[in-house]
C-alpha cells in the first residue's frame, strides 16, 4: 500500500507536491465558484509568492491566497488596454528567474481556450520548470450550474467546444459550419456574445432548425449567474433585450431542454422540476 493510500484511509491530508522556488504553476481556477477549485489549486494559492491572474478569476478565489503573495493582474478584456501574450510569458519567466514561486492563475482550464499551451512552451524555451493543474472548464461546469448536461444518453454522445471569437475579436474564420451543424448535436460556444447573431445565422444556413433550443449563460457559477433559454432563430433578439453581459456561454442543442428537470439552483428557490423534461417540445 502506497503512502497516499495510507493517508486517505487514516483520514489525513494528502501529501501534495511541494511548490518549489523558481517554478511556475499554470493553474485552472474553474469558471468562478471558489468551491470548484481543485486541491492543487488551493495548495498553490496558499504557497505562491506571486500570483499572475486573469480577468475571469473570481475575487473570492483570490481571497484564498497566501496573504503575503503579490498579486499581478494580467487579464485580457475586449476593447480595453491589455497585456500582450508575449508580455505575460516574459513576466512569468522573469519572476521565476527571481527564485519566486509563481502561480499563473487562469479562469476555467488552462488548456481549453486558455492559452496555457503557449505560456508553457515559453517556459520550456526559457528552461523554467512548471506544473500544469487542470481546472473545471466553463463549458462543463457552467452548463452544470445552469442545469444543462454537456452530454445525456437520450440526446447526444458528441459535444463540441468552439471559441466564439479569434484573438483579434473577429468570428472564427476556419469553422466548417456545415460539418459542425451536421456532426455535433450539442455545440458550446465560449465568449460568443459579440457575434451571437452571426453564429446563429451560420448554423441555420448550415441546416440547424430555427426552432432548436439554445441557452445563453452569463457569469456562470457566480452569484450573478443569468440563464436565458430561447431558440436559435430568436436568441439574438432575446439576448439584446435581456441586457446580458459577458462572460457568456452559448449552448445549442437538445440538452438545453433538460434544464426544466435539472435546474438544481432554481429548485433551491422553489422552482418545480420536471422529471421527464424531454417529453415536451418546448425550449
Amino acid at each position: 500500500m502506497d503512502q497516499q493510500q495510507k493517508l486517505i484511509e487514516q483520514g489525513l491530508p494528502l501529501e501534495l507536491a511541494p511548490f518549489e522556488p523558481g517554478w511556475v504553476w499554470l493553474v485552472g481556477a474553474g469558471p468562478g465558484d471558489p468551491g470548484l477549485l481543485s486541491l492543487y489549486a488551493l495548495h498553490a494559492l496558499q504557497h505562491a509568492d506571486v500570483i499572475v491572474y486573469d480577468a475571469l478569476v473570481d475575487r473570492g478565489i483570490l481571497e484564498l491566497a497566501n496573504k503575503k503573495a503579490r498579486l499581478e493582474f494580467a487579464g485580457k478584456r475586449g476593447g480595453r488596454p491589455s497585456p500582450t501574450q508575449p508580455d505575460i510569458s516574459s513576466l512569468l519567466v522573469s519572476l521565476a528567474g527571481e527564485g519566486l514561486r509563481v502561480l499563473r492563475l487562469k479562469g476555467g482550464d488552462p488548456f481549453v481556450f486558455g492559452r496555457g499551451g503557449e505560456e508553457a512552451l515559453a517556459l520550456v524555451a526559457a528552461g523554467v520548470p512548471f506544473r500544469m493543474v487542470p481546472g473545471v472548464t466553463a463549458g462543463v461546469g457552467g452548463l452544470a450550474y445552469a442545469g444543462i448536461p454537456a452530454t445525456h444518453r437520450e440526446t447526444n454522445s458528441i459535444v463540441t467546444f468552439v471559441t466564439g471569437h479569434m484573438a483579434g475579436g473577429d468570428i472564427p474564420d476556419a469553422i466548417d459550419w456545415k460539418a459542425l451543424a451536421r456532426v455535433s448535436p450539442v455545440i458550446v460556444f465560449y465568449m460568443p456574445l459579440t457575434h451571437l447573431g452571426e453564429i446563429a445565422d451560420n448554423l441555420m444556413a448550415a441546416g440547424r432548425d430555427k426552432g432548436e433550443s439554445v441557452a445563453v449563460i452569463s457569469k456562470a457559477t457566480t452569484r450573478d449567474q443569468q440563464v436565458l433559454t430561447s431558440t436559435l432563430g430568436e436568441c439574438a433578439e432575446a439576448v439584446e433585450k435581456s441586457g446580458i453581459r459577458p462572460p457568456v456561454l452559448f449552448v445549442v442543442g437538445p440538452v438545453v431542454k433538460l434544464r426544466d428537470g435539472l435546474d438544481w439552483l432554481g429548485a433551491l428557490s422553489g422552482k418545480q422540476l420536471d422529471p421527464d423534461p424531454l417529453k415536451g417540445g418546448g425550449t
